[in-house]
């Protein structure tokens, strides 16, 4: 097992979905060129990531089932970025390789093709399954016009995606990731939280924000103290379902501490080990506080999910899944298991253990 190591995770802004309609190609072009200028990037990088938002959002309305586009912020203490992810429910694709090429480009779109996308972008993911769906996951960092470089952060450990139900714009279920340094002699550990809002709308949404808030002020690196935590910071709101984690990979295991209907897995190739979560509402009434454990999968990762995707998933489902970055897993769950009536939230951590 490795250690966590490196900066403290990328920050995340979710800023909005965009769903099959008539304009979504436009729609999506003039949000990502209004939010690439908002976070410092130059005219030209504004230029490429409207242009890429573009071809990919014309995909979604040309040939997907159900597409949907997401855009929003990543930062870190000296840069900001802009990343989409685009999930579908078909018709997927058997050749990814071959969707990447050059010149090829599937018809109705702008011409530059998919492989044109993933070389404006600095960041690029993208996972299908035939006959299912596609998730593609493209960030956009500052680049330095005269030689063309850029500052990218080191690949994700974590990520999370949120979707609001139907109807609404705003999302009730939140989430947040940071590093434990161990200077209490426990070890550097990686620590990640899942908030389900009661309800959903802007009071839900209230209370996610709450507990996000409360875990990153936190300076423990006890998954019951952080709790207890949150349970103070979300009274006077709707409450909600909480889950703390939090991974060690030199003890090679995974704790979890949580309260109300959020879902913990450790998963692996062939494996689903389940963390349980107990009874009751965080800001309202909490019972006795309990920590599970389970041992890390080597290659494996850990997903939280709040009851807004039903459990009935697994990723032999969707083979080479586990291959690919956090926020490409966390998207093909979403996918594959979330519901229209309700919030839907999910949690990704996966490193080198």
């Amino acid at each position: 097992m490795g250690a966590v190591t490196g900066p403290a995770p990328v920050e995340c802004e979710d800023i909005a979905w965009f769903r099959d309609d008539p304009v979504l190609p436009a729609s999506a072009r003039g949000a990502a060129a209004a939010l690439a200028r908002r976070v410092g990037l130059d005219s030209h990088r504004v230029s490429e990531v409207a242009l890429a938002v573009t071809e990919a959002a014309t995909n979604l309305q040309r040939h997907a089932v159900d597409g949907s586009l997401a855009l929003r912020v990543l930062r870190t203490d000296s840069s900001a970025a802009v990343e989409f992810v685009t999930v579908d429910a078909g018709p997927g694709m058997a050749d990814v390789g071959a969707a990447l090429s050059d010149g090829v480009s599937t018809a109705g779109t702008l011409g530059i093709g998919l492989g044109a996308v993933a070389r404006l972008a600095d960041v690029f993911d993208i996972h299908s399954s035939p006959g299912k769906g596609t998730v593609m996951a493209a960030q956009f960092w500052p680049r330095n016009r005269r030689d063309a470089r850029t500052s990218v952060p080191p690949d994700a450990v974590a990520a999370g995606l949120t979707r609001p139900i139907s109807g609404e714009t705003v999302c009730g279920d939140a989430w947040a990731v940071r590093i434990d340094d161990g200077r209490d002699g426990s070890g550097r550990a990686m620590l990640a939280m899942l908030c389900d809002g009661l309800g959903h709308g802007p009071l839900a949404a209230r209370a996610g924000e709450a507990a996000t808030g409360a875990f990153r002020r936190s300076t423990s690196g006890d998954p019951e103290a952080i709790m207890r935590e949150v349970h103070t910071a979300l009274r006077g709101t709707r409450g909600g379902a909480v889950a703390v984690a939090r991974l060690e990979p030199d003890r090679g295991r995974v704790l979890l501490c949580g309260v109300g209907n959020v879902s913990g897995f450790v998963v692996g190739l062939g494996v689903r080990k389940s963390l349980v979560s107990a009874p009751g509402i965080v800001g309202h009434h909490m019972r006795t506080l309990r920590t599970f454990e389970q041992p890390m999968v080597p290659g494996g990762a850990l997903v939280l999910h709040s009851d807004g995707l039903t459990e009935r998933w697994t990723l032999d489902s969707m083979p080479g899944l586990l291959g690919h970055g956090p926020t490409v897993i966390a998207g093909q769950l979403l996918r594959e298991a979330a519901v229209r009536r309700d919030d839907a939230g999910v949690v990704v951590v996966k490193g080198a253990w």
